[in-house]
């Protein structure tokens, strides 16, 4: 199988290489709107060749689409519009209905696989790729009904080959959960971060305090807006109804040490300390 990677970065990249590994495709197609991307990625191993897009889709039996949610919603129709009835195209979005919807009319629909392996990090570009990245992650497929069988058969073997496990649900209900797990965590970084920095105007200080606590808090500000300004428009709904949660929790333990009602204090980080039963 040729396989044609539409974004050789963090996701894209680790993806080629684990493939790689398990002789999954025997040969990778890199297609990248940065021509640096493209040469790295070569040098590194990740891809096989670079092409064109029109040209990769010609020579692959896989197309992966690993670029940002709004660049892949413009990219899918485009790429389902010249896609043999044997060929596949998948993408790796955290979000997925505004994706979906956007060929849920497309004679070709069936080719196309909502696909999103839950990982990713705080790096980017090729040289952020990782070999063992998503092994025991869970890969969610949305609406498998709306594929054809043997495309779905080709992404259930790119998760397997990846050492993920599967996970099948709806697109509004992916994009719901992923709100709440993952796209509040990174807004509540961000805040974080902007609140550091406006408090502390010694950056020194910052460096010569910074605990692993707060490192591993403001990890995912580190993270590019041009990923996430996407991601938090294409699910907007959903993440502002978790962000008016996350504000009215924040607001509990403000009234808490205002009032200096510290059984309440005690009460709201004993009720937090719920979630590691659920993550230990």
């Amino acid at each position: 199988m040729t396989i044609g990677i539409i974004g050789v970065g963090l996701i894209g990249g680790s993806i080629a290489l684990k493939i790689k590994e398990k002789k999954t495709a025997k040969k990778v197609i890199g297609v990248d709107h940065n021509p640096s991307h493209l040469k790295e990625a070569l040098s590194l191993g990740i891809i096989d060749e670079s092409a064109p897009l029109e040209k990769a889709i010609q020579k692959t039996d896989l197309i992966i689409i690993a670029v940002p949610v709004d660049s892949a919603r413009e990219l899918l129709p485009t790429i389902l519009d010249t896609l043999g009835n044997t060929q596949t195209v998948m993408d790796v979005g955290s979000t997925k209905a505004g994706i979906v919807y956007s060929v849920k009319n497309h004679p070709n629909r069936s080719r196309y696989v909502a696909f999103h392996p839950m990982w990713g990090t705080e790096n980017s570009g090729p040289c952020a790729a990782r070999l063992n990245s998503f092994s025991g992650k869970a890969a969610v497929i949305c609406n498998a009904e709306d594929s054809a069988p043997d495309a779905l058969k080709r992404v259930k073997k790119i998760a397997k080959d990846l050492d993920m496990y599967l996970i099948f649900m709806n697109a509004e209900e992916h994009d719901m959960h992923t709100a709440y797990i993952s796209h509040i965590s990174h807004i509540t970084s961000y805040a974080l971060a902007n609140t550091v920095l406006e408090k502390e105007r010694e950056e020194n200080t910052i460096f010569q305090l910074a605990s692993s606590g707060f490192s591993s808090t403001v990890r995912l500000a580190k993270s590019h807006p041009e990923m996430w300004v996407p991601i938090f428009k294409q699910n907007r709904e959903n993440v502002l109804d978790v962000l008016s949660e996350h504000i009215s929790q924040l607001r509990k333990f403000k009234s808490a040490l205002e009032k200096e009602n510290y059984d309440y204090l005690e009460e709201l980080i004993t009720n937090a300390n719920r979630i590691r039963k659920i993550l230990d």
